[in-house]
């Protein structure tokens, strides 16, 4: 039977209707599709600022699952689908990362499988123990406590540095450092060594050689003043007194080295039981410098000894206020008086021990 011609004309209009529709569902869905792509990749995904550590033994699995308990992004899901395009499972890299809020995902992902870590800010100071350091240290990179302490014991690097297992403390510098959090303990000691060598520039030592004394030497007499006065403005005449006493060949007869020797500094009064430990840095039984530093010295009280003040003192004891100052004195007759004068005020504030 033939097709008449109107019949013939109507079929083939709905033909192309139907892939009119066809095309404008596909559009449509691949433009919500990549939409919904562009958000994964281009749409802020990080809802607070947080810190992320990376470990050596951290895979994908273990960094999402941190991520999603913590709650940091708006969508689990665009992160995974963006780190599964840009390999960041084969490309992560330990370290601290600083996420800020409104990061998007592709940023974040070229952040933590590029490396590019944040450096943080180590500070010590008011340090007088290995293992205040250690401990202080460790908060701040992966290095744990235990490994920066063992640098302390390690004779042959000490020895590649210059310094000896009693002097090796001069070579930390109380400061604020920048470093990664990647830092091993070994790397530390080596960035520890490049600004011991930056701070003793050619003034620094000059100024020590006048004194005929190495670095270490000014570190070990700065430890002491350190540890003689809280006082920032007296450390140049506390220095200035035991270099007198240096050059006169006076023992130094300090305190503070008494009190490391016993190994308490809480000792609010010296006894005559305590001059008399054996230690090579009781200074009241050993002339000269003690093997090493009694703490770890600032840089101002360094400074304080190469730039000592210079006047002809060589005693000096607490001042009866207790203010943290010192009467200094010339004579042993002056600093007998100052002396008796102080014990009465520790007597009356019922201070023995």
């Amino acid at each position: 039977m033939a097709i008449e011609p109107k019949s013939r004309t109507m079929t083939f209009p709905r033909i192309g209707k139907f892939i009119i529709i066809f095309f404008a569902a596909a559009f449509i869905i691949v433009g919500v599709r990549a939409y919904q792509l562009y958000q994964y990749v281009f749409q802020p995904n990080v809802l607070s600022d947080y810190v992320m550590l990376i470990k050596d033994d951290d895979t994908f699995k273990t960094v999402s699952n941190r991520l999603e308990t913590d709650m940091v992004l708006t969508s689990m899901k665009a992160f995974k689908w963006v780190s599964k395009k840009k390999k960041f499972a084969d490309n992560m890299r330990p370290g601290r990362y600083e996420l800020k809020k409104g990061m998007s995902t592709n940023e974040l992902v070229n952040m933590l499988r590029s490396g590019a870590q944040q450096p943080v800010n180590i500070t010590f100071n008011n340090v007088r123990f290995k293992e205040e350091l250690a401990g202080k240290v460790s908060k701040y990179i992966k290095a744990d406590s235990l490994s920066i302490l063992n640098l302390f014991s390690d004779e042959e690097q000490i020895k590649e540095w210059g310094f000896t297992t009693e002097t090796f403390r001069a070579m930390f510098i109380p400061n604020t450092y920048e470093m990664y959090w990647t830092t091993s303990a070994l790397d530390f000691a080596e960035r520890m060594h490049t600004e011991f060598q930056k701070f003793w520039n050619e003034e620094r030592i000059a100024k020590a050689e006048l004194l005929n004394i190495s670095p270490a030497e000014v570190s070990i007499i700065a430890s002491i003043v350190q540890s003689e006065t809280i006082k920032k403005d007296e450390l140049p005449r506390v220095a200035g007194l035991y270099i007198n006493r240096l050059k006169k060949g006076i023992p130094l007869q300090a305190d503070p080295t008494v009190k490391y020797a016993v190994g308490d500094f809480s000792i609010k009064r010296v006894l005559n039981k305590h001059l008399e430990i054996e230690s090579p840095y009781n200074t009241y039984k050993y002339a000269g410098l003690p093997p090493g530093p009694i703490c770890f010295p600032t840089i101002q009280a360094i400074d304080a000894v190469l730039n000592y003040e210079n006047h002809q003192y060589v005693y000096m004891c607490a001042k009866e206020d207790f203010s943290g100052y010192h009467n200094f004195a010339k004579t042993l007759r002056q600093h007998n008086k100052n002396a008796e004068i102080y014990r009465e005020a520790l007597n009356d504030r019922k201070i023995f021990k």
